[in-house]
């Protein structure tokens, strides 16, 4: 009788212990990101100490990543490897919402305006000429969706064009091969392609403004359990933002800094912001995510998405996937919501409360 009291006793101490640890807050964390112009402030902020200064505030830590593939940074998101990542919006909802992974969009950085794009070889070529044409993108990414809201623009489908699927990481190189005929990417790769010469940019994500949005999406329940979390990233990057869009020395510095680390100098980077519409300031950032517009955005997405087989086995419509926004909008089925937009930590940095 003793030992099984002892048992029962040493059983219920072992489950106090686990579950008082269990509901300890994490103090550690880690984000990932890829090369792309909207997401070289994470890689200035890392080996600036800005990321760890505002992670010491709020008493955690916060590892900053790169990872070089970007399908890649999102899948080991998506398995858990990673608190949050850089992604755009399509993305957040093809692979980790609908993987089953709860996900929130906390800081909307900037969208596209320009910085996607669709290429021919050829002199004075229009987007019809891709009719018949092999054209190199990574399938199923927001190069893919780029292509088909041009292909609508023109009056053609995919069924008039040969898609190739490519990696980010080659494809520049592919281009070269004397059967690739077209590419749709984003920079800093389409830069590369528009420099060679007979080339043609035909179309481009100014066409489609704040259709193609990059973000940094975290774990909504991560957030939910750990705002300071979410507290220390925006921190970081609205004192990232306010330093690389001024007008002076240590602005200059800082977008030198990141043309470096993107593999190009500071003529080219400053190039590819101005084709990037990037939200330097937070009350604009969270005005845009309470926008009316972006669930109509994102139901376009969420179409595209389900014709293309992204939105998972199950799905039998373009609603498959709840999204929540911040201006109180819910599309998709209300009970899966797996991708919400929440304006209220870029709010915080709007108002000065971080």
């Amino acid at each position: 009788m003793r030992k099984h009291l002892l048992a029962i006793l040493t059983a219920a101490l072992a489950f106090a212990l686990s579950s008082g640890l269990a509901a300890a807050p994490k103090q550690h964390f880690s984000v990932c990101w890829s090369i792309y112009a909207g997401w070289m402030p994470w890689e200035y902020g890392a080996s600036r100490g800005i990321v760890d200064k505002w992670a010491k505030k709020y008493g955690i830590d916060i590892d900053v990543v790169q990872v070089h593939d970007y399908v890649e940074s999102i899948n080991q998101y998506t398995a858990g490897q990673f608190d949050g990542c850089s992604m755009t919006n399509m993305d957040a909802l093809t692979i980790p919402a609908a993987g089953g992974v709860d996900s929130t969009a906390l800081i909307v950085g900037d969208f596209s305006n320009g910085n996607d794009g669709i290429v021919i070889k050829g002199d004075n070529l229009f987007l019809n000429d891709i009719k018949g044409q092999p054209v190199n993108l990574v399938k199923q990414s927001v190069s893919h969706y780029l292509l088909a809201r041009g292909l609508q623009r023109v009056g053609l489908s995919e069924r008039d064009v040969q898609l190739v699927n490519a990696s980010d990481a080659t494809l520049v190189a592919d281009f070269a091969a004397p059967d690739v005929r077209a590419a749709t990417t984003w920079n800093p790769l389409l830069a590369e392609l528009v420099a060679k010469p007979g080339v043609t940019k035909v179309f481009d994500s100014r066409q489609i403004p704040g259709e193609i949005i990059d973000l940094m999406v975290v774990n909504s329940q991560t957030l939910a359990d750990n705002p300071n979390f979410g507290k220390a990233l925006t921190g970081a990057w609205y004192e990232i933002m306010a330093t690389m869009s001024a007008d002076s020395h240590e602005g200059k510095a800082a977008r030198a800094h990141m043309a470096k680390a993107s593999g190009t100098d500071l003529r080219g980077y400053e190039a590819q912001l101005e084709t990037t519409r990037m939200f330097y300031s937070a009350r604009e950032a969270a005005d845009f995510t309470r926008s009316p517009k972006l669930p109509v955005t994102m139901l376009k997405v969420a179409k595209f998405s389900f014709e293309q087989g992204l939105l998972g086995r199950q799905a039998t419509d373009a609603d498959a996937i709840g999204m929540s926004f911040a201006n109180g909008d819910v599309t998709g089925d209300r009970s899966n919501v797996k991708l919400r937009f929440d304006a209220s930590y870029m709010q915080l940095a709007a108002d000065g409360k971080l």
